[in-house]
């Protein structure tokens, strides 16, 4: 959203305005007044549009009202009047600015494009208001969130699937850079539930922690409401614990669309979104799900006062960690085909969690899809194992299982699921081992119909070789797989 201003500091808007464009017929003070209200914030130079809209581009002038403010600070005055330049009316807004002391009328004047208005703010200088003309601005379309100036300790960040995996490292990285962060979290959170409060509230340290349950709205919205402050920005690392059938419904979309109307509900204006790279070729419940919520988001976006970051990054480091252990013991290590089936660019959680907090407030992320992956060349299985024998100082020694093994298992599952429906979750397992042992983790190139790692964004400094050496000397405490576990 870029902005013009005369004089003084920019009032900015976050969100264009429906279906407004050069009229010579005044608005209706009622339906403007229902669509539209300014409020000041923390930083007493930046007044913000409180609810977002799409429509056009337009000027706007802020003068000293002769009204008193009628009701709260939040309201419309009923003494509303029209401004009108060049036979285009002005929608008058009214405001209390009060780090200024004072009651304010804002006139804003729709304009079919940014060029145009620039050239409307130019008339309004010399135009003749009540009261005195503080600053003139002319903005773009450009959507952005209503915080995006602030500094992050103005910033109420709510982060939902804070004890996952990723979730512990995006608060602990919210945390560092000054947000004020809300963790959503359960009582008894982690791997199957074993991990209780007391140490949740330890890992959370320094966030603060709502325990609450979002797979529940009402009990969600009821959780935050009690908390007695807003939400600038929204941020979910929901997954499915298991992959399966119906979790993957669950958590995936239902508790991830919770997340979203909650979050908005309580004034959250941007929603950050873990998503995963796989959903590009969505043959697994998990990732249609996380897909139909991905396109659940994008459509909020359309409708005004929400923008969005979809981060889809490539395989983590602790997938990718299973096997050191064994080999590290002297066992081979084990790969599908000939270990070339597929690559990934894989990522660390403090990187990936740095990058996801990049979202909140970086310009060049927002309402975009953003596939990411670590530094370095894509890797295939035997690379990764070439790799980690050379670090042990070991001779390669690779059990290499055919993929049309897991073809048979599969369809042996997916005959017995006719019979006994109990086994629909066994099935999807060996559909998710066999999607990974043969689907690259990088970008597809529809027109090609292949991966592409140059297309596939790097990102951080964390390297997979870092990583194993790492796991070698302590092991994988921390770095547990859980239910997620293949091998």
């Amino acid at each position: 959203m870029a902005a013009w201003c005369s004089s003084g500091l920019s009032i900015q808007f976050p969100h264009p305005l429906p279906g407004l464009s050069l009229s010579s017929k005044p608005p209706s003070p009622n339906e403007v007044s229902k669509k539209l209200f300014f409020h000041s914030n923390h930083d007493p130079n930046l007044l913000n549009l409180s609810s977002g809209l799409a429509g056009k581009a337009y000027a706007g002038v802020r003068c000293e009202t002769v009204h008193p403010l009628v009701g709260s600070s939040s309201k419309f005055c009923s003494k509303q009047f029209s401004t009108r330049i060049d036979g285009n009316y002005g929608y008058p807004v009214l405001y209390s600015a009060s780090s200024v002391g004072k009651h304010c009328q804002f006139m804003l004047f729709p304009s079919n494009s940014p060029k145009e208005a620039l050239g409307l703010s130019t008339k309004l200088l010399s135009a003749t208001f009540r009261g005195k003309v503080i600053r003139v601005c002319a903005t773009s379309t450009e959507t952005l969130p209503l915080f995006i100036n602030k500094e992050p300790k103005y910033i109420n960040v709510l982060v939902v699937g804070s004890t996952g995996y990723i979730g512990k490292f995006v608060v602990r990285a919210l945390v560092q850079r000054g947000y004020n962060v809300i963790a959503i979290a359960r009582e008894n959170s982690g791997i199957r539930g074993k991990t209780s409060k007391e140490k949740t509230l330890e890992e959370l340290k320094g966030a603060k922690v709502c325990f609450s349950d979002v797979t529940n709205l009402p009990e969600l919205e009821k959780s935050i409401e009690n908390l007695g402050i807003s939400i600038d920005a929204a941020v979910s690392c929901l997954a499915s614990r298991n992959g399966g059938v119906k979790d993957s419904w669950k958590i995936d979309y239902e508790a991830t669309k919770n997340s979203l109307l909650a979050s908005k509900r309580f004034g959250a204006s941007h929603f950050v979104l873990l998503s995963a790279i796989c959903v590009q070729k969505p043959f697994l419940e998990f990732q249609r799900a996380k897909l139909k919520f991905e396109a659940k988001l994008q459509k909020e976006a359309e409708g005004g006062g929400l923008t969005y970051s979809i981060v889809r990054p490539t395989a983590f480091f602790k997938s990718l960690g299973g096997q050191v252990e064994i080999v590290k013991d002297g066992k081979p290590y084990v790969m599908f085909g000939d270990g070339k089936l597929c690559a990934c660019k894989p990522i660390s959680e403090e990187d990936l969690a740095s990058f996801i907090v990049d979202c909140i407030s970086s310009k060049d992320k927002i309402n975009k899809v953003l596939p990411i992956g670590g530094p370095g060349k894509a890797l295939t299985p035997l690379e990764q194992g070439e790799m980690l024998f050379r670090i042990l100082g070991q001779e390669p020694k690779f059990l290499k299982v055919p993929i049309g093994l897991m073809d048979f298992v599969i369809s042996v599952l997916e005959f017995l699921v006719r019979i006994f429906p109990s086994l629909e979750d066994a099935a999807e397992f060996g559909r998710i081992g066999r999607y990974y042992a043969a689907e690259s983790m990088l970008v597809w190139d529809p027109k090609t119909g292949k991966y592409d790692e140059d297309s596939t964004p790097s990102y951080g400094k964390d390297t997979l070789e870092e990583f194993f050496e790492k796991v070698i000397r302590e092991g994988m405490v921390g770095q547990e797989l859980g239910e997620q576990t293949i091998f």
